[in-house]
């Protein structure tokens, strides 16, 4: 998990600077707010992958974390170049809210994975 954190980090940090650097020249203002979107959620969730404990209580936070990742950044990204090389890939644009439902079912299932510890 920690190493899927470090590779999701790092490529957002890449990713990030391609956009700052060269990507905002060559795209309008409505694609590059969508990378940044797309670079801004890889990042917040590398972060959060590298916070949770290694615990099976959080398989399913990390599972849908990963799973949200790749598709909600990963769509927006191959939408993203669709424009700079000119293939049309919109039949995968529904891809994108999938990949937010399961970004959102991790933070679901992470509240779940912590005990509900009431005083008397």
């Amino acid at each position: 998990m920690k190493r899927i954190a470090a590779i999701f980090g790092g490529l957002a940090v890449i990713l990030g600077a391609l956009g700052a650097h060269t990507l905002k020249d060559l795209l309008d203002a409505n694609a590059m707010e969508s990378f940044r979107t797309a670079t801004m959620y890889q990042l917040f969730h590398a972060i959060a992958l590298v916070a949770i404990p290694n615990d099976s209580k959080f398989t399913w936070t990390v599972r849908c974390w990963v799973s949200g990742t790749l598709l909600f950044s990963g769509s927006i990204y191959l939408l993203v170049f669709d424009e700079l090389v000119g293939i049309n890939l919109s039949v995968i644009g529904p891809i994108t809210p999938l990949g937010g439902l399961f970004l959102i079912a991790g933070w679901i299932s992470l509240w779940f994975a912590y005990p509900n510890k009431t005083s008397h």
